[in-house]
């Protein structure tokens, strides 16, 4: 790093990348802000330097070794900083620790027989909340919450002809549970069943959301929040605004002429019929055909990509719907959660495929809803938004949502 770098960062003072400290410090409380750096997206901690951005410098010797044996006896995982010392003038030497973001999330500060994780929060190195370390632990893969219990949940919760349906006639399986415990057994060797520690069989996230009998009743982001406003802005009046509420995948069955009938929408048609009118306006006269002409404002392949993308790759520790809202001019759609692992907009926009919920994701799979390639938003969504509409869709991605925007086609003449 070059001194007029240091200058720089310094005058620009602490912030979510940056933390000042007197090398005077316990090695606990630089694991600390080493550790709570690794678990967000990394920083630079500049020893030698107060609070207020004063140069006061390294006063112990072997400063580096001090350093990296913190590094080696508080911190897990282990981490390779790199460290440097910048001299300036009348001998006054800053170290400079920089840590990049950590791949093996959560890191903790190991001492005193206590594991602690911390995250960085603005300029400040807080302990994490439980859904904060929920969250570090997906992004590090040691956790996939939608394999995770759900609570007053039990066998009865889940609609168990839909089930059937996916294990007869979806993934041919070959042998069918016929009572109770064989049906536990099943579902727990697919994960979409878990003990809950207690002694019970309670349906995972994945379970209840895919095949549960009104999942929101368990799970209240379950559902999917659908709106439509009359101009391009939230009003007080709202056109439409519902919560629906069903499993994802529809019930089907096979009818005695062998043909596939829809029984029971899943959340994926109920928001299909929901949004539909909405987006969509028919000719004032009928063809020769006796039918009247449909006008589509959007690419529907477009909308049902994105939404089935928000419905699978959510953050399911995020306790608010997915929510979808119809503007005169646009449709926008909310994903909770900020985008999983390492991705990031240009790279799904360049088709890298990382999924958060690869259990559900198999499984809207297995029924069709999702591509098998895994990249609608490349060969999709993107090319019919500018083929169509002739405007690429828009995306945001924050530390609580991705959202998505498709803007309406204009009218010509």
């Amino acid at each position: 790093m070059l001194k007029a770098e240091l200058f720089e960062i310094v005058t620009n003072g602490e912030n979510s990348g940056v933390e000042f400290k007197r090398d005077d410090i316990r090695p606990e409380q630089l694991a600390k802000e080493i550790v709570a750096f690794a678990n967000l997206q990394g920083g630079r901690i500049l020893l030698g330097v107060e609070d207020n951005g004063e140069f006061t410098g390294l006063k112990r010797a072997h400063t580096q070794e001090w350093v990296l044996n913190a590094f080696r006896d508080k911190v897990h995982p282990q981490i390779n900083p790199f460290y440097e010392e910048i001299l300036l003038e009348k001998g006054v030497r800053i170290g400079v620790i920089t840590i990049a973001p950590g791949i093996l999330k959560p890191y903790v500060v190991r001492h005193n027989n206590r594991e602690e994780v911390y995250i960085r929060m603005g300029d400040r190195s807080e302990l994490a909340s439980r859904e904060q370390q929920m969250r570090l632990f997906e992004s590090g893969g040691l956790l996939h919450v939608e394999v995770l219990p759900v609570a007053g949940t039990s066998l009865s919760t889940l609609d168990l002809s839909r089930i059937d349906y996916y294990l007869r006639s979806i993934i041919k399986d070959p042998e069918i549970p016929k009572n109770d415990s064989e049906w536990i057994e099943r579902l727990l060797g697919l994960g979409l069943m878990a003990e809950d520690g207690m002694g019970h069989s309670v349906c995972t996230v994945a379970g209840l959301v895919c095949f549960g009998i009104n999942p929101r009743r368990y799970l209240r982001q379950a559902g999917l929040r659908t709106m439509a406003f009359k101009g391009d802005d939230k009003v007080y009046q709202a056109l439409l605004d519902v919560v629906l509420d069903a499993p994802l995948v529809g019930r089907w069955q096979i009818s005695e002429a062998g043909q596939k009938q829809l029984v029971d929408e899943g959340l994926i048609e109920k928001f299909s019929s929901a949004i539909e009118p909405l987006i969509t306006r028919e000719a004032a006269v009928i063809d020769k055909n006796m039918r009247r002409e449909k006008t589509w404002y959007y690419p529907w392949e477009a909308i049902r990509e994105t939404v089935i993308n928000a419905l699978v790759h959510r953050d399911w520790t995020r306790t608010v719907d997915i929510e979808v809202t119809n503007y005169s001019d646009r449709i926008e759609i909310i994903s909770p959660g900020k985008l999983p692992n390492s991705m990031t907009i240009s790279k799904m926009k360049a088709g890298q495929r990382s999924p958060r919920n690869p259990l559900i994701m198999e499984i809207l799979r297995d029924y069709g809803y999702v591509d098998s390639r895994g990249m609608g938003v490349r060969t999709k969504v993107i090319p019919l938004m500018r083929t169509l509409n002739e405007v690429d869709p828009e995306f945001e991605a924050t530390e609580d949502y991705l959202k998505t925007i498709l803007y309406r086609k204009k009218e010509k003449g």
